[in-house]
């Protein structure tokens, strides 16, 4: 997976994933980093979601990296609403998560929001 995802072949990681799935194989903390990038990538906010959901089912979400991963890939597939909602939903946060959702709100066209966050 984490081949395919950093060699832009995308839907060849999702599909290994899904065969993963299929194989009763329990993705590990790794394995959702790399899927997560493969939906950034292809801006793939469907599949994201149900990775999401994965995720939470798997008990992932509340490690810092897979959050800021999550929040990445959100905003990537221009979702800031979902990427805000995992940032406030993270119970722990990191100057990753914090530069990712003003990255984010920049990259939408939203400058007031990523100021308005900086300075919290």
């Amino acid at each position: 997976i984490a081949g395919y995802a950093q060699h832009d072949c995308g839907e060849d990681a999702l599909k290994l994933f899904q065969q993963m799935q299929w194989g009763n194989v329990n993705p590990d903390r790794v394995s959702f980093l790399n899927i997560l990038n493969a939906c950034a990538n292809l801006e793939a906010l469907e599949q994201g979601k149900e990775i999401h959901a994965h995720i939470v089912k798997s008990g992932f979400e509340s490690d810092v990296c897979v959050g800021n991963t999550l929040i990445g890939m959100y905003t990537k597939c221009g979702s800031m609403e979902y990427a805000c909602q995992m940032f406030n939903k993270m119970p722990k946060r990191d100057v990753v998560s914090w530069n990712s959702v003003i990255t984010g709100y920049a990259q939408q066209g939203q400058g007031e929001e990523a100021l308005k966050l900086f300075w919290q």
